[in-house]
Order: structure tokens, then sequence, then C-alpha cells
């Protein structure tokens, strides 16, 4: 039997159902003929009035017959370009916290390796203050702080012109979203001006300085938006979300954040195991 999907409301893909369900909603006035819907053989999503005879709807009051143009506006395209929102893309897969967070583990290697050159002689001045300031100790505790805060203060800067350029970009997605298959958006799925995307990198330290809470938002918010994202009215989505083959978006985790997500917690898992093997030969050593 033939299976449909269709666009909520909220513009949020539902389905695979039988056709009877289809038509369960339609009777509701839980769908309406503008409602885009979908089968395996259809080359874009449709109105469902283009659809109405192969459902059986024609036998009652006629459907009037839906143009583009009486479509919402946000599922016109806007510039012409294939990241605008079209008719085909009445639904979008947003990313959730996971695939986030491979992309986010991704980043924050290419980060560390782009600001490597100066931290580690920063960090290595900070080490060197501590270990030759016994004879003036609030000096040597100034100067380790200083040296920390400018540590800090490269990272941020780094971190917020990396993001904020990739997001900006005809990628609208860093080298880790790139590798998971996801994208930064606006909520309308138009593509980050600079001054957006330069600010939600700022608000980026706002979910961290939450303790780290407005992270979390992403895996229980409704269209999984971080605190940064509420902030600067931007959407994390799959990469093939507001163009003409949303079909092609997928659900769940892909191969890349799998292994990654994998990679990562055997690292920590090590670094966890190391920890209480030092503190047990500590403990062993004491005990002699």
């Amino acid at each position: 039997m033939t299976q449909w999907y269709f666009a909520d409301a909220a513009h949020v893909q539902r389905g695979p159902v039988d056709p009877e369900v289809l038509l369960a909603h339609y009777a509701a006035g839980e769908i309406t003929p503008d409602t885009l819907v979908w089968r395996e053989g259809l080359g874009q999503w449709q109105p469902l009035s283009t659809v109405a005879v192969e459902l059986g709807l024609q036998s009652g009051a006629e459907v009037e017959t839906t143009v583009a143009s009486d479509l919402p506006t946000a599922w016109v395209p806007a510039d012409g370009h294939s990241t605008a929102v079209g008719v085909s893309a009445p639904w979008v897969q947003y990313a959730g916290f996971w695939r986030r967070a491979a992309a986010s583990i991704i980043d924050s290697f290419a980060i560390g390796l782009l600001a490597l050159p100066i931290t580690l002689p920063l960090g290595m001045a900070a080490g060197m203050a501590l270990g030759h300031g016994q004879e003036d100790a609030g000096g040597m505790l100034a100067g380790w702080l200083i040296m920390q805060l400018l540590v800090q203060l490269f990272a941020l800067l780094v971190t917020v012109t990396y993001m904020t350029c990739f997001h900006a970009s005809r990628l609208m997605a860093t080298p880790g979203k790139l590798a998971v298959g996801i994208k930064v958006v606006r909520s309308d799925g138009q593509r980050l001006t600079f001054g957006r995307s330069l600010g939600r990198g700022f608000a980026y330290y706002l979910s961290i300085l939450s303790l780290y809470i407005g992270l979390l938002m992403a895996a229980f918010t409704r269209r999984k938006q971080g605190l940064h994202d509420l902030v600067c009215d931007t959407i994390v989505v799959d990469r093939w979300a507001f163009t003409d083959t949303p079909e092609r978006q997928k659900r769940g985790l892909d191969v890349v954040s799998i292994v990654v997500l994998s990679l990562y917690g055997l690292l920590l898992l090590l670094a966890v195991l190391l920890v209480i093997g030092v503190l047990a030969i500590g403990l062993a050593g004491h005990g002699h």
C-alpha cells in the first residue's frame, strides 16, 4: 500500500501514513487542500489538492487547486537559490543534540589546532612565571593570572571568528557541521548575515557561562535550539533542509557522528580509568 507523508502546521514532516489515515486527517480538518504531501514516485512535494483525485477526494465538494502564490510566504523562494525555502521544502529535520555535539567535538579540535601557535607559548610563559616567582609570590600570581586571561581571550577570539565566518559563508556550516551533515540558518531557512552570525558566536558563550545549560537546551526544545539559537533566531538543521530535495534529510545520527561520539566516549573512559589508577597508586603508597 502506498505510504504518504505530509507537513503539519509547524512545517514538520509527518508519516508515513496509509491513505485512509491521511483522509481521516483531512476529514478532521487537521490538513487542508493547501497541505503539502509526498509519496514515493512524486518528483517533489505537492499540495493535497493536486492529488485529490488519486485519494478520492473529488467525490465530495470540489477541492480548490493551490498555486505557488497561495502558499505561505516562508515556502516561496526569496532569491532563487537552492538554499531558499521552496515549495519542495515544506518540512524541516532539526539537528538533534548528539549530532550537534559530534560537530562541536570536531570543531573544538580544529579550533585548538588553529590557536595552538599562540596559546602554547602563552601557556609556557604562564608556567615559567609560576615557577620563577618564589621571591615575589604576589607578582608571580598576578603574572600567571594575566597570562591565563590572555590565553582565554585569544581562544574566545579564535572561536568567535571561526564560527562567524563559516556560519555566514555559503556553506552555512563549520567544518564540524559539514562533516556530520548539518548547517545553521535563520528560522525561515535563510543564510545568516555576518552581523547575526557574529552575534551568535558571542551568544554561544552565554550558553557556556550558564553552566552549559544553554547548550543542553538543544536536547529539549521543540526545534532543538540552544540558548544562543533562541537569542539570535537561528536553527540548526539537516544540510538538505530548505532545499529542493528535502527528502534527502536524515533522521537520527549519521555515521560520522557515531564514530566521533564513540571515540570521544572511549577517550573519556580512558581518562577516568587513568585518574582512578593514579589515585589507587597514590593511596597504596601512603598505605606503606
